[in-house]
């Protein structure tokens, strides 16, 4: 079914447009780069990072710029940044399910889960 990701800005209540998002597989140590993108108006990606025939079990990282995003915003932050990169690090198991991996996210908090 693939892989999805959506990101919603809780500090401003919309969605994180512009953000840089970067997807690796990721195989105990070694992370490898497999697509560099910049989400759409809607928070999202224009695609799914993985088609229903493109996604492989195993292990991924999606890593958001999240103190990117929040500085192009105008964002005053302090120096160092609470959070720079948020780093979600999953596993897919079964390739005949989605896996939507959304992130909510503030200067200061994240949460995530698998959704649908």
């Amino acid at each position: 079914m693939g892989l999805s990701t959506h990101v919603l800005d809780t500090m401003h209540g919309c969605p994180a447009a512009g953000m840089q998002v970067k997807l690796y597989a990721t195989d105990g140590d070694t992370a490898t780069l497999v697509k560099d993108l910049t989400l759409n108006h809607d928070g999202r990606t224009d695609a799914p990072l993985f088609d229903n025939h493109s996604l492989k079990a195993g292990t991924y990282r999606l890593s958001f710029n999240v103190a990117g995003y929040f500085k192009a915003k105008g964002v005053q932050l302090p120096t160092p940044n609470f959070l720079t990169v948020v780093n979600l690090d999953f596993g897919v198991a079964h390739v005949d399910q989605h896996y939507h991996v959304p992130l909510l996210v503030s200067p200061w908090s994240y949460s995530t889960y698998r959704g649908s």
